[in-house]
């Protein structure tokens, strides 16, 4: 069985809300047809009625929800809501009431207010207009300080992390990220890698060096965040800094961080940025012949994801059934 398989099983047993703010894009209100009738999730769709209608000719939504932010009676109380969440910063009351006219904002406030349980977008909109709704409204998870991301790797062979299954974190939003946020993605990809594939996480925050082996200002940040993050999670198996030999390989291991309960069993991997994460799941991925499943947004408050704008039908299916998963935990 494949992870997608399982996260599908895991879907259908408790089904969540997800809202599709996107509701007259083509590929998304075939997704939404495809969900619904296999069951992964109870699906709310945003847009005018009459625009969905027409734009959905020859498909099935009846089992869908559509609402039109602007017609909506919750327009008025949401706005409410968003000026008092954002006065602080600036926002006047009639700024308020116009952005809960973009569905974006109204399909994240409906998450913020329980109304939804998660939300994916990004079909037509970029990653920055996804985000900013999610970081105004709903912001981070308690003891979480940064939004990260990561993949699901599924490999063909069976000899690294659990049966080929690894997580891949960061890999998609942050450059440079500090000490602090490396042991906030540790700790996000390590919650992600339990609740989607069931993993009991092992965590390597990977560097060029291991336990020392070579100096230089880059190779103490990542020693910084694994003692921050296990002094967050003392209950969570993680070690650094490690190589990715070190980290994957249990003959490397035993010479290069004898005792470590991590290494050579890793199957959680903590890029120290975002180039080196970029890449190595885009080599993994073209090389090995390895399921990229992701980018998974995590570190929100409730679940928020992107979508790729290139994106297939099949992808918004697969990162709605991942929304209701994170949903259910």
């Amino acid at each position: 069985m494949s992870i997608m398989d399982t996260v599908y099983d895991k879907a259908r047993g408790k089904r969540m809300r997800i809202v599709l703010p996107e509701g007259t894009e083509e590929r998304t209100l075939k997704a939404a047809e495809a969900i619904v009738k296999q069951g992964l999730a109870d699906v709310i769709l945003l847009g005018n009625a009459q625009a969905i209608e027409k734009a959905a000719k020859g498909l099935d939504l009846s089992a869908v929800t559509v609402i039109d932010p602007s017609a909506d009676a919750r327009h008025r109380p949401y706005a409410q809501k968003l000026y008092e969440l954002r006065k602080a910063k600036g926002m006047t009351p009639e700024q308020a009431d116009g952005l809960m006219n973009d569905e974006m904002y109204f399909g994240v406030m409906m998450v913020k207010m329980d109304e939804a349980d998660g939300m994916v977008a990004g079909a037509v909109h970029s990653t920055g207009e996804t985000l900013r709704p999610a970081l105004q409204i709903i912001k981070t998870a308690p003891g979480i300080s940064v939004v990260s991301s990561c993949f699901i790797m599924e490999l063909p062979g069976k000899d690294y992390g659990d049966s080929g299954v690894l997580i891949f974190g960061d890999c998609a939003v942050n450059p440079a990220p500090t000490a602090d946020e490396l042991a906030a993605i540790a700790l996000s990809s390590a919650g992600t890698g339990k609740a989607l594939a069931g993993l009991e996480p092992r965590v390597a925050m990977l560097s060029f060096s291991t336990k020392g082996s070579a100096k230089h200002e880059l190779v103490d940040k990542v020693a910084e965040a694994t003692r921050i993050a296990k002094e967050a999670a003392p209950g969570l198996q993680i070690d650094g800094e490690l190589q990715a030999d070190a980290a994957l390989v249990e003959s490397v291991a035993r010479l290069k961080a004898p005792g470590s309960t991590v290494a050579g069993k890793a199957n959680v991997l903590v890029f120290p940025d975002l180039q080196s994460g970029n890449i190595g799941y885009k080599l993994v991925q073209r090389l090995a012949g390895a399921e990229a499943i992701g980018p998974i947004l995590q570190g929100i408050a409730k679940p928020v994801n992107d979508l790729s704008r290139g994106c297939s039908v099949e992808d918004i299916v697969n990162v709605v059934a991942i929304t209701a998963v994170q949903a259910q935990a």
